[in-house]
């Protein structure tokens, strides 16, 4: 690996020894051109001496990159989705945040990772992505996909909203709720699962349709094939509600036609041996953690 970009938000003073473990590792074993997110230039003082270059996240495709490491928590692995965008650049998500379900590598877990990627030891998990399409959404600049889920929801305290759903061409439900989350499989660990919604298998190619805060109490979610286009129109006293991607939030009027389906193309994800979805879900949600077992 030749080009290889770390991004974060922001570290944390007890994780600058980890960031500076996982540059000397990666120097050490592989010796690659390394690339460091501006938003972590503050630690400039920390990594010059490792002739290391800065970049924007509009400029990431500019530079060929073998490989992305997302050092921080879910959030920040899934601000590298709207960097890489279409591009097949593979991501490493090491854990500096909390519960770490995409960024599932522990920061003592920093050179088994770094030597693995020097002995090709290891598999791409391909995890599907949503894209969205609306009027609004197309008179601003934003990435319209999101890797875990798209939402639509109430704004601040309004009252509910009234969403309209359709499968392809086919009525759906009218759902009233606080929100409506349609997940890929990748975020059924995510906002749904909080929601009650159920967890899917990476690669099983469904959706989840999960209500926020349903008023209509003998609704559940319910998983779909990912073939289908998912049509919703949404209506609140106010007008107005939330279109969101992931983390990022746009403002829709009411009724606006929104069309969720299948993006085109997948994030690749690096999964090392041993830390598969499901030992992660074991790990994250205590499964087994029994005195019978």
């Amino acid at each position: 690996m030749k080009n290889i970009a770390i991004y974060g938000k922001s570290i944390s003073e007890n994780n600058l020894k980890f960031l500076e473990a996982l540059i000397v590792s990666l120097k050490t074993e592989l010796n690659p051109q390394l690339f460091i997110h501006q938003s972590l230039e503050e630690h400039f003082s920390l990594i010059e001496r490792f002739n290391i270059n800065f970049f924007k996240g509009q400029d990431l495709l500019a530079n060929e990159m073998d490989l992305l490491i997302s050092f921080g928590g879910d959030g920040t692995l899934l601000d590298t989705v709207t960097m890489i965008k279409d591009s097949n650049i593979p991501v490493l998500g090491i854990n500096a945040g909390r519960l770490g379900f995409l960024a599932n590598i522990t920061q003592e877990d920093i050179d088994l990772a770094v030597k693995a990627l020097k002995n090709k030891d290891y598999k791409l998990d391909h995890r599907s992505l949503l894209k969205v399409k609306s009027k609004t959404l197309s008179e601003v600049k934003t990435s319209n996909f999101a890797l875990n889920e798209i939402t639509v929801h109430k704004k601040d305290s309004s009252s509910m909203l009234k969403i309209d759903a359709f499968l392809d061409n086919e009525f759906l439900n009218s759902y009233w709720a606080d929100g409506l989350i349609i997940s890929t499989p990748t975020g059924s660990t995510a906002y749904s699962l909080s929601c009650g919604g159920p967890i899917i298998s990476p690669g099983s190619n469904n959706f989840v349709i999960t209500p926020v805060s349903p008023h209509n109490l003998n609704l559940r979610p319910m998983v779909v094939g990912d073939q289908v286009v998912i049509r919703l129109r949404a209506e609140s006293r106010e007008s107005q509600f939330l279109l969101t991607m992931d983390s990022r939030s746009i403002t829709i009027e009411n009724n606006e036609e929104i069309l969720i389906s299948k993006a085109d193309f997948s994030i690749k994800l690096i999964e090392l041996p041993d830390h598969n979805f499901f030992k992660t879900i074991r790990n994250k949600l205590f499964w087994g953690k029994d005195s019978r077992n």
